[in-house]
């Protein structure tokens, strides 16, 4: 059976005592978060604003965030050409928490990083996002830059709030897909330009205190098919899920709720084929990759096996009224990431 409680009503996140009042999914951010309101550490509070911003050719990713005792912030372009390649560029801190002042709403506000090699702004204006990017020594001594547009009509997202089966610790979640993306990205004498025909904007907006040790799945991509907008977003292995999942379907602007979701990835390669299942089968998709963005940190303490695999898809998607969705070659990415910290 699906697990699909969907929190409608308005109210706090989080009840007198630290704990979730309502787990569940959303199509919005009816529950309001008050960091104040956490009774863990504040080394423990995790709080993360991520833009990818995805084309068939190349894309980019950005990410501000406050994770406790370690502050990650980074920069990732990607090309999926003849010769695929991807460059990370990451700046740690230690011990920000708090001190980065993340909004506590994904509905405005400024999230912002500045030190002397990274000026990083992510604004929400009318309608729209506004991210841009100066990366002093990006890669190879050469500066990498962005100014891009993410327009957000009026749409569905998917939120989900779920509890780790710890005291005070929870996940709370935004994914907003579909935002039409124009703009540019500029490094090594070479212009990337969105077209927002066929270039869309993702954000996983974040907050919540983590447990220790955690495997997460998840997989999203955006594409217009027949003149309509279609998005997805899947995953599993954020706290416990028995009040629902994060799978949906986006499709022009609203939200259709799926069950179960199976990664199926293959133990020879990530580079491999992989396949993905639905237990209500609404989604059956073949992924084909092209590019694996991996990560290893070791810190010690801190550990960080991370494969952003980009690729692309093909398979059937049901919409809740019963009509499929066929999907072909659609640029999108899976991700599997294993973390202590």
């Amino acid at each position: 059976m699906g697990r699909n409680h969907e929190v409608v009503g308005k109210h706090m996140l989080l009840d007198e005592s630290g704990e979730l009042l309502e787990p569940g999914w959303s199509r919005n951010l009816v529950q309001t978060y008050d960091r104040n309101m956490i009774k863990a550490p504040k080394w423990r509070i995790k709080e993360w604003d991520y833009y990818l911003v995805l084309c068939d050719d190349f894309a980019g990713a950005f990410t501000i965030s406050d994770d406790g005792y370690i502050g990650l912030q980074s920069v990732s372009l990607l090309e999926f050409g003849e010769k695929p390649w991807e460059h990370t560029g990451t700046v740690l801190n230690a011990f920000p928490m708090g001190k980065l002042s993340l909004p506590s709403s994904s509905e405005s506000g400024v999230t912002s990083y500045e030190d002397g090699r990274l000026k990083m702004k992510f604004e929400v204006l009318d309608g729209k996002r506004h991210i841009t990017c100066n990366f002093e020594n990006f890669k190879d001594g050469k500066p990498f830059k962005c100014d891009i547009y993410l327009m957000q009509p009026d749409m569905d997202t998917m939120v989900i709030a779920t509890p780790w089966d710890k005291k005070h610790c929870f996940y709370y979640n935004q994914k907003i897909n579909s935002m039409r993306a124009s703009g540019f990205m500029e490094f090594d004498g070479k212009k990337y330009v969105f077209d927002p025909e066929c270039a869309f904007g993702t954000l996983d907006w974040g907050r919540g205190v983590w447990t220790y040790d955690n495997t997460w799945n998840w997989g999203s991509g955006n594409k217009d098919i027949d003149g309509n907008t279609f998005g997805f977003n899947i995953g599993y292995g954020f706290g416990n899920t028995k009040a629902a999942t994060e799978n949906v379907i986006f499709y022009n602007g609203k939200v259709h709720k799926l069950d179960d979701i199976e990664f199926h990835i293959p133990s020879s390669s990530y580079m491999d084929p992989w396949k993905f299942t639905s237990s209500d089968k609404r989604f059956e998709m073949d992924f084909v990759p092209v590019l694996d963005r991996a990560a290893c940190l070791n810190y010690g303490v801190i550990v960080s096996d991370q494969h952003q695999v980009f690729g692309r898809m093909s398979g059937v998607a049901v919409l809740d009224d019963g009509t499929r969705i066929e999907v072909k070659d659609m640029m999108c990415f899976a991700e599997k990431v294993h973390n202590r910290y």
